[in-house]
Order: structure tokens, then sequence, then C-alpha cells
């Protein structure tokens, strides 16, 4: 069986989508005015702000009393019949950014049983970055005794050749428009098509190719080739993992292989697609020598031919060139080393998006900052496979607002 494949999915019955349509609960984590704004827009209609729990709420009097609610407003929903159900299908979308470039995706479920968050993974499905295991528990709180779930994962392939979503983009004017409208909140226009039937037979027999040759592209590695990777929402997915892994804990011997909890919804994107864009994130090291620090860099970690990097100390600045036997990645051989360093030596790490603020902050004293280069986007999977899950903060997906919305719902009861 594929890693990826049809489910039955609902889609509400609303007058108006856009206070349906509510961003990922992991964005706008320190912006509780944000999530205040989204209540107020969506008060007195049925929307996902009343069945997800924003992570700006954790740890706050909120928490407890909306987890409550999610699992009994869930309820309500399927009984008031709010959601059509499409069986054995998946959904087309093409999201439109703030830049006016627009992203295709597709709707489907992902096999948990082919997916391990754990470094040194083999599976075909795989985290990008360390999994926190402390994130879970509030998230299985919500969804352990919840009768439907709704997606923000973004599960990305390595689709050089564009044979698996964009065929079923090239024929979209011959499929049902399922929605069509604008995103609250600034996000952007969303638009989805029903795919089903032939179409669906079409995408699972070119899945099961791609799956069964993909490991040609990666036969220079040493790693296990994978078929997937998650770009976001990894915490997301370990939680569905791990309420699945609890529920065959329960019922030992059981045959669960059909159970809906072994499934959870995703939209998978194409990491070759141009709207898709990764975005380095930078490194500034506050409070430390910062003279030492660039000598022991270039002593422990650089050779010739290396990854270019350049770095700021003051108004001085220069380049180093980072060992590429050491990782697949300049930020894989940067964090191997701070991460070392900083264990024996005084400083204070930092993650900055911006150049201009990177270069502004290690103007500051007892400073020095690494401006990254932008990751070629094959180097994403080549990393995990040959490096294992990659350093934290190795790159970001597009910005807050660029995030998926939750739109789509699945029954998991």
């Amino acid at each position: 069986m594929n890693a990826f494949v049809p489910a039955e999915i609902l889609l509400p019955n609303v007058e108006d989508m856009s206070k349906w349509a509510v961003i990922a609960c992991d964005q706008f984590t320190s912006d509780q005015a944000y999530w205040d704004r989204v209540r107020k827009t969506a008060e007195g209609v049925p929307s996902t702000i009343n069945l997800i729990l924003p992570e700006a709420e954790l740890g706050t009097a909120q928490e407890a009393e909306h987890t409550r609610l999610i699992n009994r407003t869930m309820a309500e929903y399927l009984e008031k019949n709010i959601f059509t159900a499409y069986p054995d299908s998946l959904v087309y979308i093409e999201r439109t950014l703030e830049n006016g470039s627009v992203r295709p995706g597709l709707i489907g479920a992902v096999d948990l049983d082919a997916y391990d968050y754990s470094t040194g993974s083999t599976s075909a499905i795989r985290a990008t970055e360390r999994t926190v295991v402390e994130r879970i528990p509030p998230r299985q709180r919500v969804r352990r005794d919840a009768p439907i779930e709704l997606p923000h994962i973004l599960m990305l392939c390595d689709d050089h050749d564009k044979v698996l979503i964009e065929p079923i983009g090239a024929k979209k004017d011959s499929l049902k428009k399922l929605y069509d409208f604008d995103l609250m909140e600034d996000g952007g226009h969303i638009t989805g098509w029903l795919v089903e039937g032939e179409a669906v037979r079409e995408f699972e027999a070119r899945l099961a190719e791609y799956s069964a040759n993909v490991g040609k592209k990666y036969a220079d590695l040493q790693g296990v080739p994978m078929v997937f990777a998650v770009g976001d929402g990894n915490h997301s997915l370990a939680t569905a993992k791990s309420c699945y892994e609890e529920l065959k804990a329960k019922h030992p011997g059981e045959d669960l292989s059909n159970h809906p909890a072994r499934f959870a919804l995703v939209e998978l994107e194409n990491i070759h697609d141009p709207a898709q864009v990764f975005e380095p994130i930078h490194r500034i090291i506050a409070k430390t020598d910062p003279e030492a620090l660039l000598k022991a860099l270039e002593e422990n970690a650089c050779a010739e031919g290396g990854f270019p990097v350049k770095w700021f100390i003051g108004e001085a600045s220069g380049t180093v060139y980072l060992d590429r036997a050491k990782s697949q990645l300049a930020v894989g051989v940067l964090q191997l080393f701070l991460d070392a360093y900083l264990k024996e030596h005084p400083g204070e790490i930092d993650y900055i998006h911006d150049d201009d603020a990177l270069i502004a902050l290690a103007k500051q004293p007892e400073s020095i900052g690494f401006l990254l280069p932008a990751m070629e986007k094959s180097q994403l999977f080549r990393g995990v496979i040959a490096d294992g899950i990659l350093p934290r903060k190795t790159f970001s997906m597009g910005h807050a607002r660029e995030k998926r919305y939750y739109l789509e719902a699945r029954k998991i009861r």
C-alpha cells in the first residue's frame, strides 16, 4: 500500500468559508491578540477556531476550558450534519500567497505505520527536525477522544519530474470545484477541487511507481531512502502517531489495519514547485568571545572547498568554509560545532530570519553572527537520508500567514 492514500474527507456546509478556515495552531504563539481577533471574527458561526487549541493558549487559564470544549463542539458539528462526506477522495488545492504566487497541494491521508519521527528512522515518512516529545501531551489531550481531525501538516515530496501533483492540476477544469474564497487575517486565497474515481486511481498508480523508484535518486548516499518528509506540523503528526500507538497497546492482537486512527490527514506539496520557498535561518551567538569562537570553528569544522558561510563581528566580516564531509548541509556543520562549543564555553545562541537583523545584532559587544545560505531544495531529502534528522531551525517554509489553514476534516473514531 502507498504511504499516502485517499480518504473520506469532510467539508463543511457553511455560509462563510472565510470564517470557517483558521490558520495552524502553532503560528502567532506570542500574539494572543491575533487569536482574539479570530475568535471575534468567527463568533456565533461554525469555525475551526472552536475545534483547535492555539499554542498561544498553552499554559494559560483558557487552555483547560478550551480543551474541554473542543471535543464537545466536534460532536455537535457532527450531530448537526454540517459536514458533507467525500469518500475515497483527495482534494487538489491552489493557495495564492501574498506575493501572488500560487502553491499547489493535495489533501489525503498518510499511513502512520509508515511514519517514524525518532532519530535514525528508516521509515518511508520522516521528520525533518527533532521532535520535542514534551510538546506532544497537550495535543494528545485534544486528539485522544476527538471524533474528527483537522490537518495543518504539510508533507513534502522530492518530485523533480513533477509526476504526482502537477498532472492533477493540469486537469483541474474537469474536476468539481469545492471551495474558492479569501482566507481571514491576510492569509491569501484558496481554491479546492474534488479528486475522485479514475483520477484517484491514476494518482495511486503514479505514486506506486514513484515510491518504487525513489531510491535511485539517492544511490550515492549510505542512508535508507525515504518517500516523504514532514515539512510543517511534525508535532501534530507525532501526536497522531502516539495516539495510534496507544490504541494498539490497548487492543493487543486486534486487527487495526483499517482503523481510521491508523491514518492522518495532511497536505502533500512538491518542494520543486516554484512557489515553495525555503528561507535560511541564521545564527547569532551573544555573550561569548567571538574571536575565540571563530578560531575554534576554523580549526575544527572547516576544510578547503567547504560550504562558504559569511561571519560578522562588529564592523568586521569574512568567510569560513565548512567541511562538507561533516554534513550534507552548511547549517548541519555549523550547528554541530556550536552545540559542542557552547557546552564548554559561554555564549547564547539565537535564530534570526532577516539578513539585516543578523548583521545588526552581530555589531553588539561579545557577539558573532553567521549568515547561512538558502538550502537547495534537493538538499532537504539528501540531508535527512544521509545525516538523520536535521538540526533545529534548519529552514523556514515561508512566512507565518502562508502556513496551512484548517479546512478539511476526517473522522478518526
